[in-house]
């Protein structure tokens, strides 16, 4: 079991960003992610910095814990060209301990180039597969060209490139994506317990990492947590239909104002009862990821890393799928 600690880039600028990374490091993490957004979900969030920049930081002031984009849409508001030069030199800079993830995006990010945003799944996942196809073949080293239905490459070269890749984990919120993630991924990304995303990914012949994100809030009692992740962090119980959609953060604020307290409370560990974080991690453990993200929306990232390093590390990662022999 691989923990890892959520750099809420929606929520903080950049150099307090590079901080709570270090801090996670010395708390014991084995990797931090970072959101790569060109829009906070909500006005009230406040912040977007570039991620990249903010990697680029934390490969230069951390040493032991792994980096990681959560997600990266490597097709409209980047192309994959770009991404790939970008991963191969984060990569090098951090000492191979770079993991690039990719997913289909959101048209809160990507429609901000004008290029617009497919309306069709399926558009969106061949785009994804071109763009996953064109970083692996640049990856290979010396001049390529690709010439897909959405997406092309015209005799380009990453001269700058490790000796071996990054890893590539793959976000998944249904079967396609999943089985994708198998077959030009090296691991698989998620935000909800699903069984069969994990299911799909190995019946296509998937043998790596399966991430995923861990909602919780730490505050030192529950309604403060609650009520802060309420506040910021809302838009995470409407679901991946509703959030891959929306154009703008306003948008999101709307289709958020019938969340309660109480919603919030049925899918977050809420306070300061390390019990309840384990009720909440477990089901992404029955469900089969390995590689955990506590992603807190609490108002303190100090008092939540010393109550992870007090309270959570040596549980979770004692945590094992119900029904497992010992």
């Amino acid at each position: 079991m691989k923990i890892g600690y959520k750099l809420a880039a929606e929520d903080f600028g950049p150099t307090e960003l590079i901080r709570q990374a270090v801090a996670a490091e010395e708390a014991g993490f084995d990797f931090v992610e970072i959101s790569d957004h060109f829009h906070p979900w909500l006005d009230k969030q406040g912040h977007s910095p570039f991620a990249w920049s903010v990697l680029g930081a934390i490969a230069a002031k951390t040493s032991r814990v792994q980096l990681a984009t959560g997600v990266t849409c490597p097709t409209v508001r980047y192309h994959p060209a770009i991404i790939a030069q970008a991963a191969a030199t984060l990569a090098l800079m951090s000492d191979g301990r770079f993991v690039l993830g990719l997913g289909s995006g959101e048209r809160l990010n990507e429609h901000v180039v004008g290029k617009g945003f497919p309306d069709a799944v399926h558009t969106r996942h061949e785009m994804l597969r071109e763009a996953l196809e064109i970083i692996r073949l640049l990856w290979r080293g010396g001049y390529r060209s690709y010439e897909g239905k959405h997406l092309r490459l015209e005799d380009a070269r990453v001269f700058d490139l490790p000796d071996e890749p990054p890893l590539i984990a793959v976000a998944a919120g249904g079967p396609v994506a999943a089985r994708l993630a198998a077959e030009l991924g090296d691991a698989l990304f998620a935000t909800e317990p699903k069984t069969e995303l994990v299911s799909h990914y190995r019946e296509a012949g998937g043998a790596g990492p399966r991430y995923a994100e861990v909602p919780m809030a730490w505050a030192p009692d529950e309604h403060t947590a609650a009520r802060a992740a309420l506040e910021t962090n809302r838009w995470a119980v409407t679901g991946w239909k509703v959030m891959s959609e929306l154009p703008n953060p306003v948008n999101f604020d709307a289709a958020t104002t019938t969340v309660r307290e109480e919603d919030i409370l049925g899918q977050f560990a809420c306070g300061t009862d390390p019990d309840r974080y384990v009720q909440v991690t477990q089901p992404f453990v029955d469900a089969g990821f390995d590689h955990l993200v506590m992603q807190n929306a609490g108002p303190d990232p100090d008092g939540f890393l010393d109550f992870y390093r007090r309270e959570l590390d040596t549980r979770l990662r004692a945590l094992r799928p119900r029904g497992a022999s010992s």
